[in-house]
């Protein structure tokens, strides 16, 4: 049985762990080093999933481990929760025209073309950095950057329950494709990234992109970042529950009488997830990973999660507890400061107050502008929550990865 919240928060003691430096991140494709087997074995664990222990029971101990470790990560998270992500498709083209980037893909016979529009910065040269914004900036446009703002709901999708399979995306693989919404989402941001990588006249760098949503579109924002490796900076704002939260977390909110969103309520509000999500909607103990592993995924590289206090529903101390869980990974890579945490109340969801704007400018300096000595070391709530590490939720150690 779970322990109760308040137990856990009563209860707790600090770990120490030695970092080192992280390698950098591959493009889009994951090292493989095996795969799942179909007839995966669950286990009912109410505890956070450890991110250095396979499925296998072999420990990760080096950080080429940890690359097959992510690999099944990221397996599972396809199989179980958000449906698979397609490859590159066999043709992919671009161009731009005054301020418009168009992108067609093809495959099978069958082809579809979208728009993502830029704005370009009043600062800075080209070729500029750039954040994709899924349907607009809620965030401040940081100076010297580019925004690129994705219409998400032309590649899936998400009215109500009732939007499964409608989209873009759907009419290139089908409306049976295993994709959520939120996948399809991922798939459209590295075709756009795959197009500015061969399109010089649009004067963005693609290696310097970053991608952000609020809400319903930071969760968008933190599948794309988790699984397309060129995306160097990832900003999910208020994304709550299946974002930057934990379900078993959330589960425990709710539990104690703090009327947070569960997985059983949001598997029949929308389709952001997919179908076989469902299946452990009403017991989120049986899943292999939980959300910290989401982000465990994007580590190295840069991820900063703004979240909002003031709204319950979003699972304010889940998120907390989840990436400070998250964090852990970080440490292990040599990199805590690549991984920011700001939650902040006092104000209306996805209205970005000006207090966290200096957080924000750290981040996008140290990772889209390349800026040399920016301080984001930066793990901070206005709540006083506690998640000390060990405690009942996370009892597993963290190691340094050689």
């Amino acid at each position: 049985m779970a322990p109760s919240l308040r137990s856990l928060l009563c209860t707790a003691a600090l770990v120490a762990t030695q970092l080192v430096h992280a390698a950098p991140a591959e493009l889009e494709s994951r090292a493989v080093c095996g795969s799942i087997p179909a007839n995966f074995k669950f286990t009912e664990n109410y505890q956070l999933p450890d991110p250095f222990t396979s499925i296998s029971g072999s420990k990760v101990t080096t950080k080429s481990e940890w690359a097959c470790r992510q690999n099944e990560i990221s397996q599972l998270f396809q199989r179980y929760e958000l449906g698979t992500k397609p490859t590159k498709p066999a043709k992919v083209s671009g161009k731009y025209k005054n301020g418009t980037l168009t992108i067609t893909a093809g495959q099978n016979g069958k082809s579809i073309s979208w728009n993502v529009s830029i704005t370009y910065p009043t600062t800075g040269k080209a070729p500029y950095p750039a954040l994709i914004a899924y349907d607009g900036l809620s965030i401040p446009a940081p100076a010297g950057v580019a925004i690129i703002v994705l219409n998400n709901d032309l590649l899936g999708l998400q009215n109500n329950a009732s939007s499964r399979g409608v989209g873009l995306f759907y009419d290139l693989y089908g409306s049976d494709a295993t994709a959520s919404a939120m996948m399809a989402w991922a798939w459209g941001v590295s075709r756009v990234i795959d197009v500015l990588e061969t399109t010089p006249a649009a004067k963005i760098n693609p290696e310097r992109i970053g991608v952000t949503g609020c809400s319903r579109d930071g969760k968008g924002a933190m599948v794309a970042g988790a699984f397309d490796s060129r995306i160097v900076l990832t900003i999910p704002q208020e994304s709550g529950s299946g974002g930057d939260t934990c379900w078993r977390l959330s589960d425990a909110m709710l539990d104690e009488g703090q009327v947070t969103q569960t997985a059983s309520e949001i598997v029949n509000e929308n389709v952001w997830f997919s179908e076989e999500f469902a299946n452990f909607s009403t017991n989120t103990n049986l899943l292999p990973f939980d959300h910290h592993l989401l982000a465990g995924l994007i580590a190295p590289r840069g991820l900063l999660s703004f979240e909002n206090s003031a709204v319950l529903w979003l699972g304010s101390w889940s998120a907390y507890g989840c990436m400070k869980t998250a964090n852990r990974i970080y440490q292990a890579l040599g990199v805590p400061e690549n991984h920011g945490f700001s939650e902040v109340g006092n104000h209306s969801h996805c209205l970005f107050p000006d207090v966290q704007v200096p957080v924000l400018d750290a981040f996008v300096g140290k990772f889209l502008l390349d800026q040399a000595g920016t301080n984001t070391s930066v793990f901070e709530d206005d709540s006083s929550f506690r998640f000390d590490i060990p405690n009942a939720y996370v009892q597993w150690a963290t190691p340094t990865l050689s």
